[in-house]
C-alpha cells in the first residue's frame, strides 16, 4: 500500500494482528523492507509490525534529491499521521538506524522503544560518498552492487548462501538510482553525534562483530551517549538481521518484552 507523504508515496506493509503494539521496521541503505522477512513471521506474533520502504528505495517515491536526515525522520512522522498511529516502537538498521536517532531526538512523544542497528552517528567522509552518486549516476546500480554485499555479509556467509546473495543482489540494483544517490547525499551531510545525548526513549544498539560499515566502535559511541541504552554485539557483519537473523530477532524480543 501506498500513503502520501510531503508529497512522496510510501509504501508499507503491515503484519500482524490489528490491536498489538506497533513496532516500525526501517531498511538499510539500498535494500527494501523485504530484508526483513526473517524477522517478521516470529516479530508479528506479539507486534503489529509496520515496515516501509524508505524514499527512494523499493515501491516508494524516488523524489528528487538531495535528501537529509530531517527529511526521512519526517517522513516516519508522516507515515503515523496518516496511519492513524499515536506512538509505536521503532527499528531501524544503518541508514534506518540514522533515522531512528532523528526520531528519538526531534520526535520522542512518537516513540516507545528504540532499536539502532548496525548504525552510526556519523559516517564516512564526503569523498566516499560523492564518489559512490557519481558512480551509480554514471553507470547504475550494478557497478556498485557487488561491493555493497561485500559490506553486508562476510564472505563464509555469503559463501554458504548463494541464492540468498542473488536475491540480494537484485534487491540492491532494483533500487532507483536517483533515490540511492539522494539518501547517500543524507548520510554524507548527517552528524548526530551531539544530538544523540538528548534520546530519552529506552534504546538498544545492536552491533555486528565483523560490520566493516559501520565498526563495533560506533555502536558503543552511541550506547555510551544515549543514557541508560544497552548495546549487543552479534556474529555478522551489517545486515546482522539477516546473517545472524535467530540471535537478532531473540535480541529485539527481548528488549521489547522488558
Amino acid at each position: 500500500m501506498l500513503i502520501d507523504v510531503a508529497g512522496a508515496g510510501i509504501h508499507f506493509r503491515f503484519d500482524g494482528a490489528a490491536g498489538a503494539p506497533v513496532l516500525v521496521l526501517s531498511n538499510s541503505l539500498g535494500a527494501d523492507l523485504a530484508m526483513w522477512d526473517a524477522q517478521v513471521p516470529e516479530l508479528a506474533r506479539s507486534f503489529r509490525v509496520l515496515r516501509y520502504d524508505t524514499r527512494g528505495h523499493g515501491a516508494s517515491t524516488a523524489a528528487p534529491g538531495p535528501y537529509a536526515i530531517d527529511l526521512l525522520g519526517r517522513d516516519v512522522v508522516g507515515l503515523l499521521d496518516g496511519l492513524g498511529i499515536e506512538r509505536a516502537h521503532f527499528c531501524g538498521l544503518s541508514l534506518g538506524g540514522m533515522t531512528g536517532m532523528w526520531l528519538g531526538v526531534h520526535a520522542p512523544a512518537r516513540l516507545d522503544r528504540l532499536v539502532l542497528a548496525n548504525t552510526a552517528a556519523c559516517i564516512g567522509s564526503p569523498e566516499t560518498y560523492n564518489a559512490r552518486i557519481d558512480k551509480v549516476r554514471a553507470s547504475g546500480m550494478g557497478a556498485v552492487s557487488q561491493a555493497v554485499l561485500e559490506r553486508w555479509f562476510t564472505p563464509a556467509f555469503a559463501a554458504l548462501h548463494p541464492d540468498r546473495m542473488a536475491d540480494m543482489r537484485r534487491m540492491i540494483e532494483r533500487t532507483p538510482v536517483e533515490g540511492y544517490a539522494a539518501c547517500c547525499t543524507a548520510i554524507r551531510d548527517m552528524d548526530q553525534r551531539d544530538a544523540i545525548a538528548a534520546i530519552s526513549a529506552p534504546t538498544l544498539v545492536i552491533t555486528g562483530t565483523h560490520d566493516l560499515a559501520t565498526p563495533v566502535a560506533d555502536g558503543r559511541f552511541l550506547a555510551e551517549r544515549i543514557k541508560g541504552s544497552t548495546c549487543v554485539e552479534l556474529d555478522a557483519a551489517h545486515l546482522s538481521n539477516i546473517e545472524a537473523a535467530p540471535a537478532f530477532t531473540a535480541a529485539l524480543l527481548a528488549f521489547l518484552d522488558t
